[in-house]
């Protein structure tokens, strides 16, 4: 299995409703030091991620289906929005190769931590409303 049908596969987690999300944990509003709104209408939302090295987002969700991009990227953990680790690249066999283009479906609250000294995550999200 390829690295990035590994990160796809450990990423694929039960998700549950988004309407019982909450709002306040839209990706925008609860880590907007982290998600920058590139376009939306009616449509899609289009988002700028990014993390510097080291740093720790807010717990958020995306209650949307998505299309990333991502353009780099070093280790990173993914927690869910009690803590509990979802993926943790380290354990990745083979080293994952950038720029990388994944879909995911709507994302329950979640927090992810750039374990890199030196690289940050930068990504495009293409959120998906109908």
């Amino acid at each position: 299995m390829s690295a990035q049908a590994t990160v796809e596969q450990k990423l694929r987690y039960k998700t549950g409703n988004p309407a019982d999300w909450p709002k306040e944990q839209d990706a925008v509003v609860s880590a907007p030091g982290n998600h920058k709104v590139l376009l939306e209408n009616d449509r899609v939302r289009v988002l700028e991620v990014t993390l510097a090295p080291n740093e720790l987002e807010p717990v958020h969700h995306h209650q949307w289906p998505s299309v990333l991009y991502i353009i780099e990227a070093g280790h990173f953990i993914d927690r869910d929005g009690e803590g509990n680790i979802i993926m943790d690249t380290r354990e990745i066999p083979e080293p994952l190769v950038f720029p990388m283009t994944m879909f995911k479906e709507p994302e329950a609250p979640h927090s992810v931590e750039n374990l890199s000294d030196t690289q940050p995550i930068r990504l495009i999200r293409v959120e998906m409303k109908r």
